[in-house]
């Protein structure tokens, strides 16, 4: 099975979200923000990141701060209705860590917002114990946040607290490190996938309404090889920026790196693509969990749309030199993250995803 290339902002409002119209909100918030940036010149502070960057990058005197925001989602109501809240630390800290990694910064400081219908001690007490184990890990600082009580504003699942969870970081780009923007790619550059378990924090609304359809309204009570579905869409998202922090530090030159989240692999590797002439053929990707190839088919979702969805097992992109890749997997390997080889950088501006050691085909998606 080949499937035809089709845009990377491909439309899945049948279920899930709608990547196309959210990647156009984006642009619109992005390109009114930018026209803040001005007022940073009478202060001598200029903003240095790249348009589509995972964060921007802002030079205040002489020192490049790069800053982002991000949170969990619909990955609240899966700790709800499963009750357990202790792990989605993990799933904020890598949201915005490994965003700040991705331009080549080293994350230092993390601002949090609780927002929730009413107040319950126990779940801020797991959700912020979680927190800190996950900043702790990963060499952050909880510099403090906000928790507001906002009523019917905020919905959930049951009866017991709703919440959502958002987060600002900031991350240090050091003296003599050139920011990763993705300008340094070329044909020939190699792609070195990290291996991640789960979904992260992205695609959970396809998957709930794939559950939901199934199983009623108690999906994530229902088995799955020895394990409820509610336990198998909470598992923590891995926090990569420790160990790429350390690969960067080693002096491996990293030339793009693109951080898996919405949009799945061929949104967010198109991030660091576009506009240079440029593809890519992944035929070394890691697979999927076999749970979540258990519920594309349950779903009837098509390899093109997992793809573009899902990270499908690889949580993190790094592109770089071929010379560099044995260097880069034992690196990592040292970090205790698994990562291989995943395919090339090409020309042209097609990203093709070779899948069929699986059963899902070649999937193809235009870079733009």
């Amino acid at each position: 099975m080949d499937e035809a290339a089709g845009s990377g902002g491909f439309h899945s409002e049948r279920r899930g979200v709608e990547q196309a119209l959210v990647d156009q909100c984006s642009s619109t918030a992005y390109s009114l923000a930018k026209s803040t940036f001005a007022a940073a010149k009478s202060l001598g502070i200029s903003i240095v990141g790249v348009d589509g960057g995972f964060a921007n990058v802002i030079n205040v005197g002489g020192v490049r701060i790069a800053i982002t925001s991000d949170g969990i989602g619909t990955k609240a109501e899966v700790a709800e209705r499963v009750g357990k809240y202790d792990t989605l630390g993990f799933d904020l800290v890598a949201m915005v860590a490994d965003d700040l990694v991705a331009v080549g910064a080293e994350p230092f400081a993390l601002s949090n917002v609780i927002d929730a219908d009413r107040l319950d001690v126990a779940v801020v007490e797991a959700m912020m114990r979680g927190l800190a184990s996950a900043a702790s890990a990963s060499g952050l600082v909880v510099t403090g946040g906000e928790i507001a009580a906002l009523g019917r504003r905020v919905g959930g699942h049951g009866l017991g607290a709703h919440v959502n969870w958002c987060a600002t970081a900031l991350g240090l780009i050091p003296e003599g490190r050139e920011a990763i923007s993705g300008q340094s790619v070329r044909a020939g550059d190699v792609v070195v996938a990290l291996q991640n378990e789960g979904l992260r924090s992205n695609g959970l609304t396809l998957a709930r309404s794939i559950l939901e359809t199934a199983f009623g309204n108690s999906w994530h009570e229902a088995p799955n090889a020895g394990r409820a579905w509610g336990e198998r869409l909470l598992t923590p998202s891995v926090v990569y920026a420790p160990a790429v922090c350390e690969l960067l530090r080693s002096g491996v030159p990293i030339h793009g790196v693109a951080h898996v989240t919405g949009g799945g692999i061929p949104a967010n590797l198109g991030r660091i693509l576009v506009g240079r002439g440029v593809g890519a053929v992944l035929d070394g990707l890691f697979p999927p969990d076999a749970w979540v190839a258990e519920l594309a088919r349950l779903g009837s979702v098509s390899p093109f749309e997992a793809y573009g969805q899902w990270n499908m097992g690889n949580g993190m992109l790094l592109v770089l030199p071929g010379c560099d890749a044995d260097r880069a997997v034992s690196a990592l390997a040292s970090a205790r993250v698994a990562s291989r080889v995943a395919g090339n950088i090409v020309q042209g501006g097609e990203i093709a995803v070779d899948a069929r050691a699986w059963g899902m085909g070649v999937v193809r998606y235009r870079v733009e």
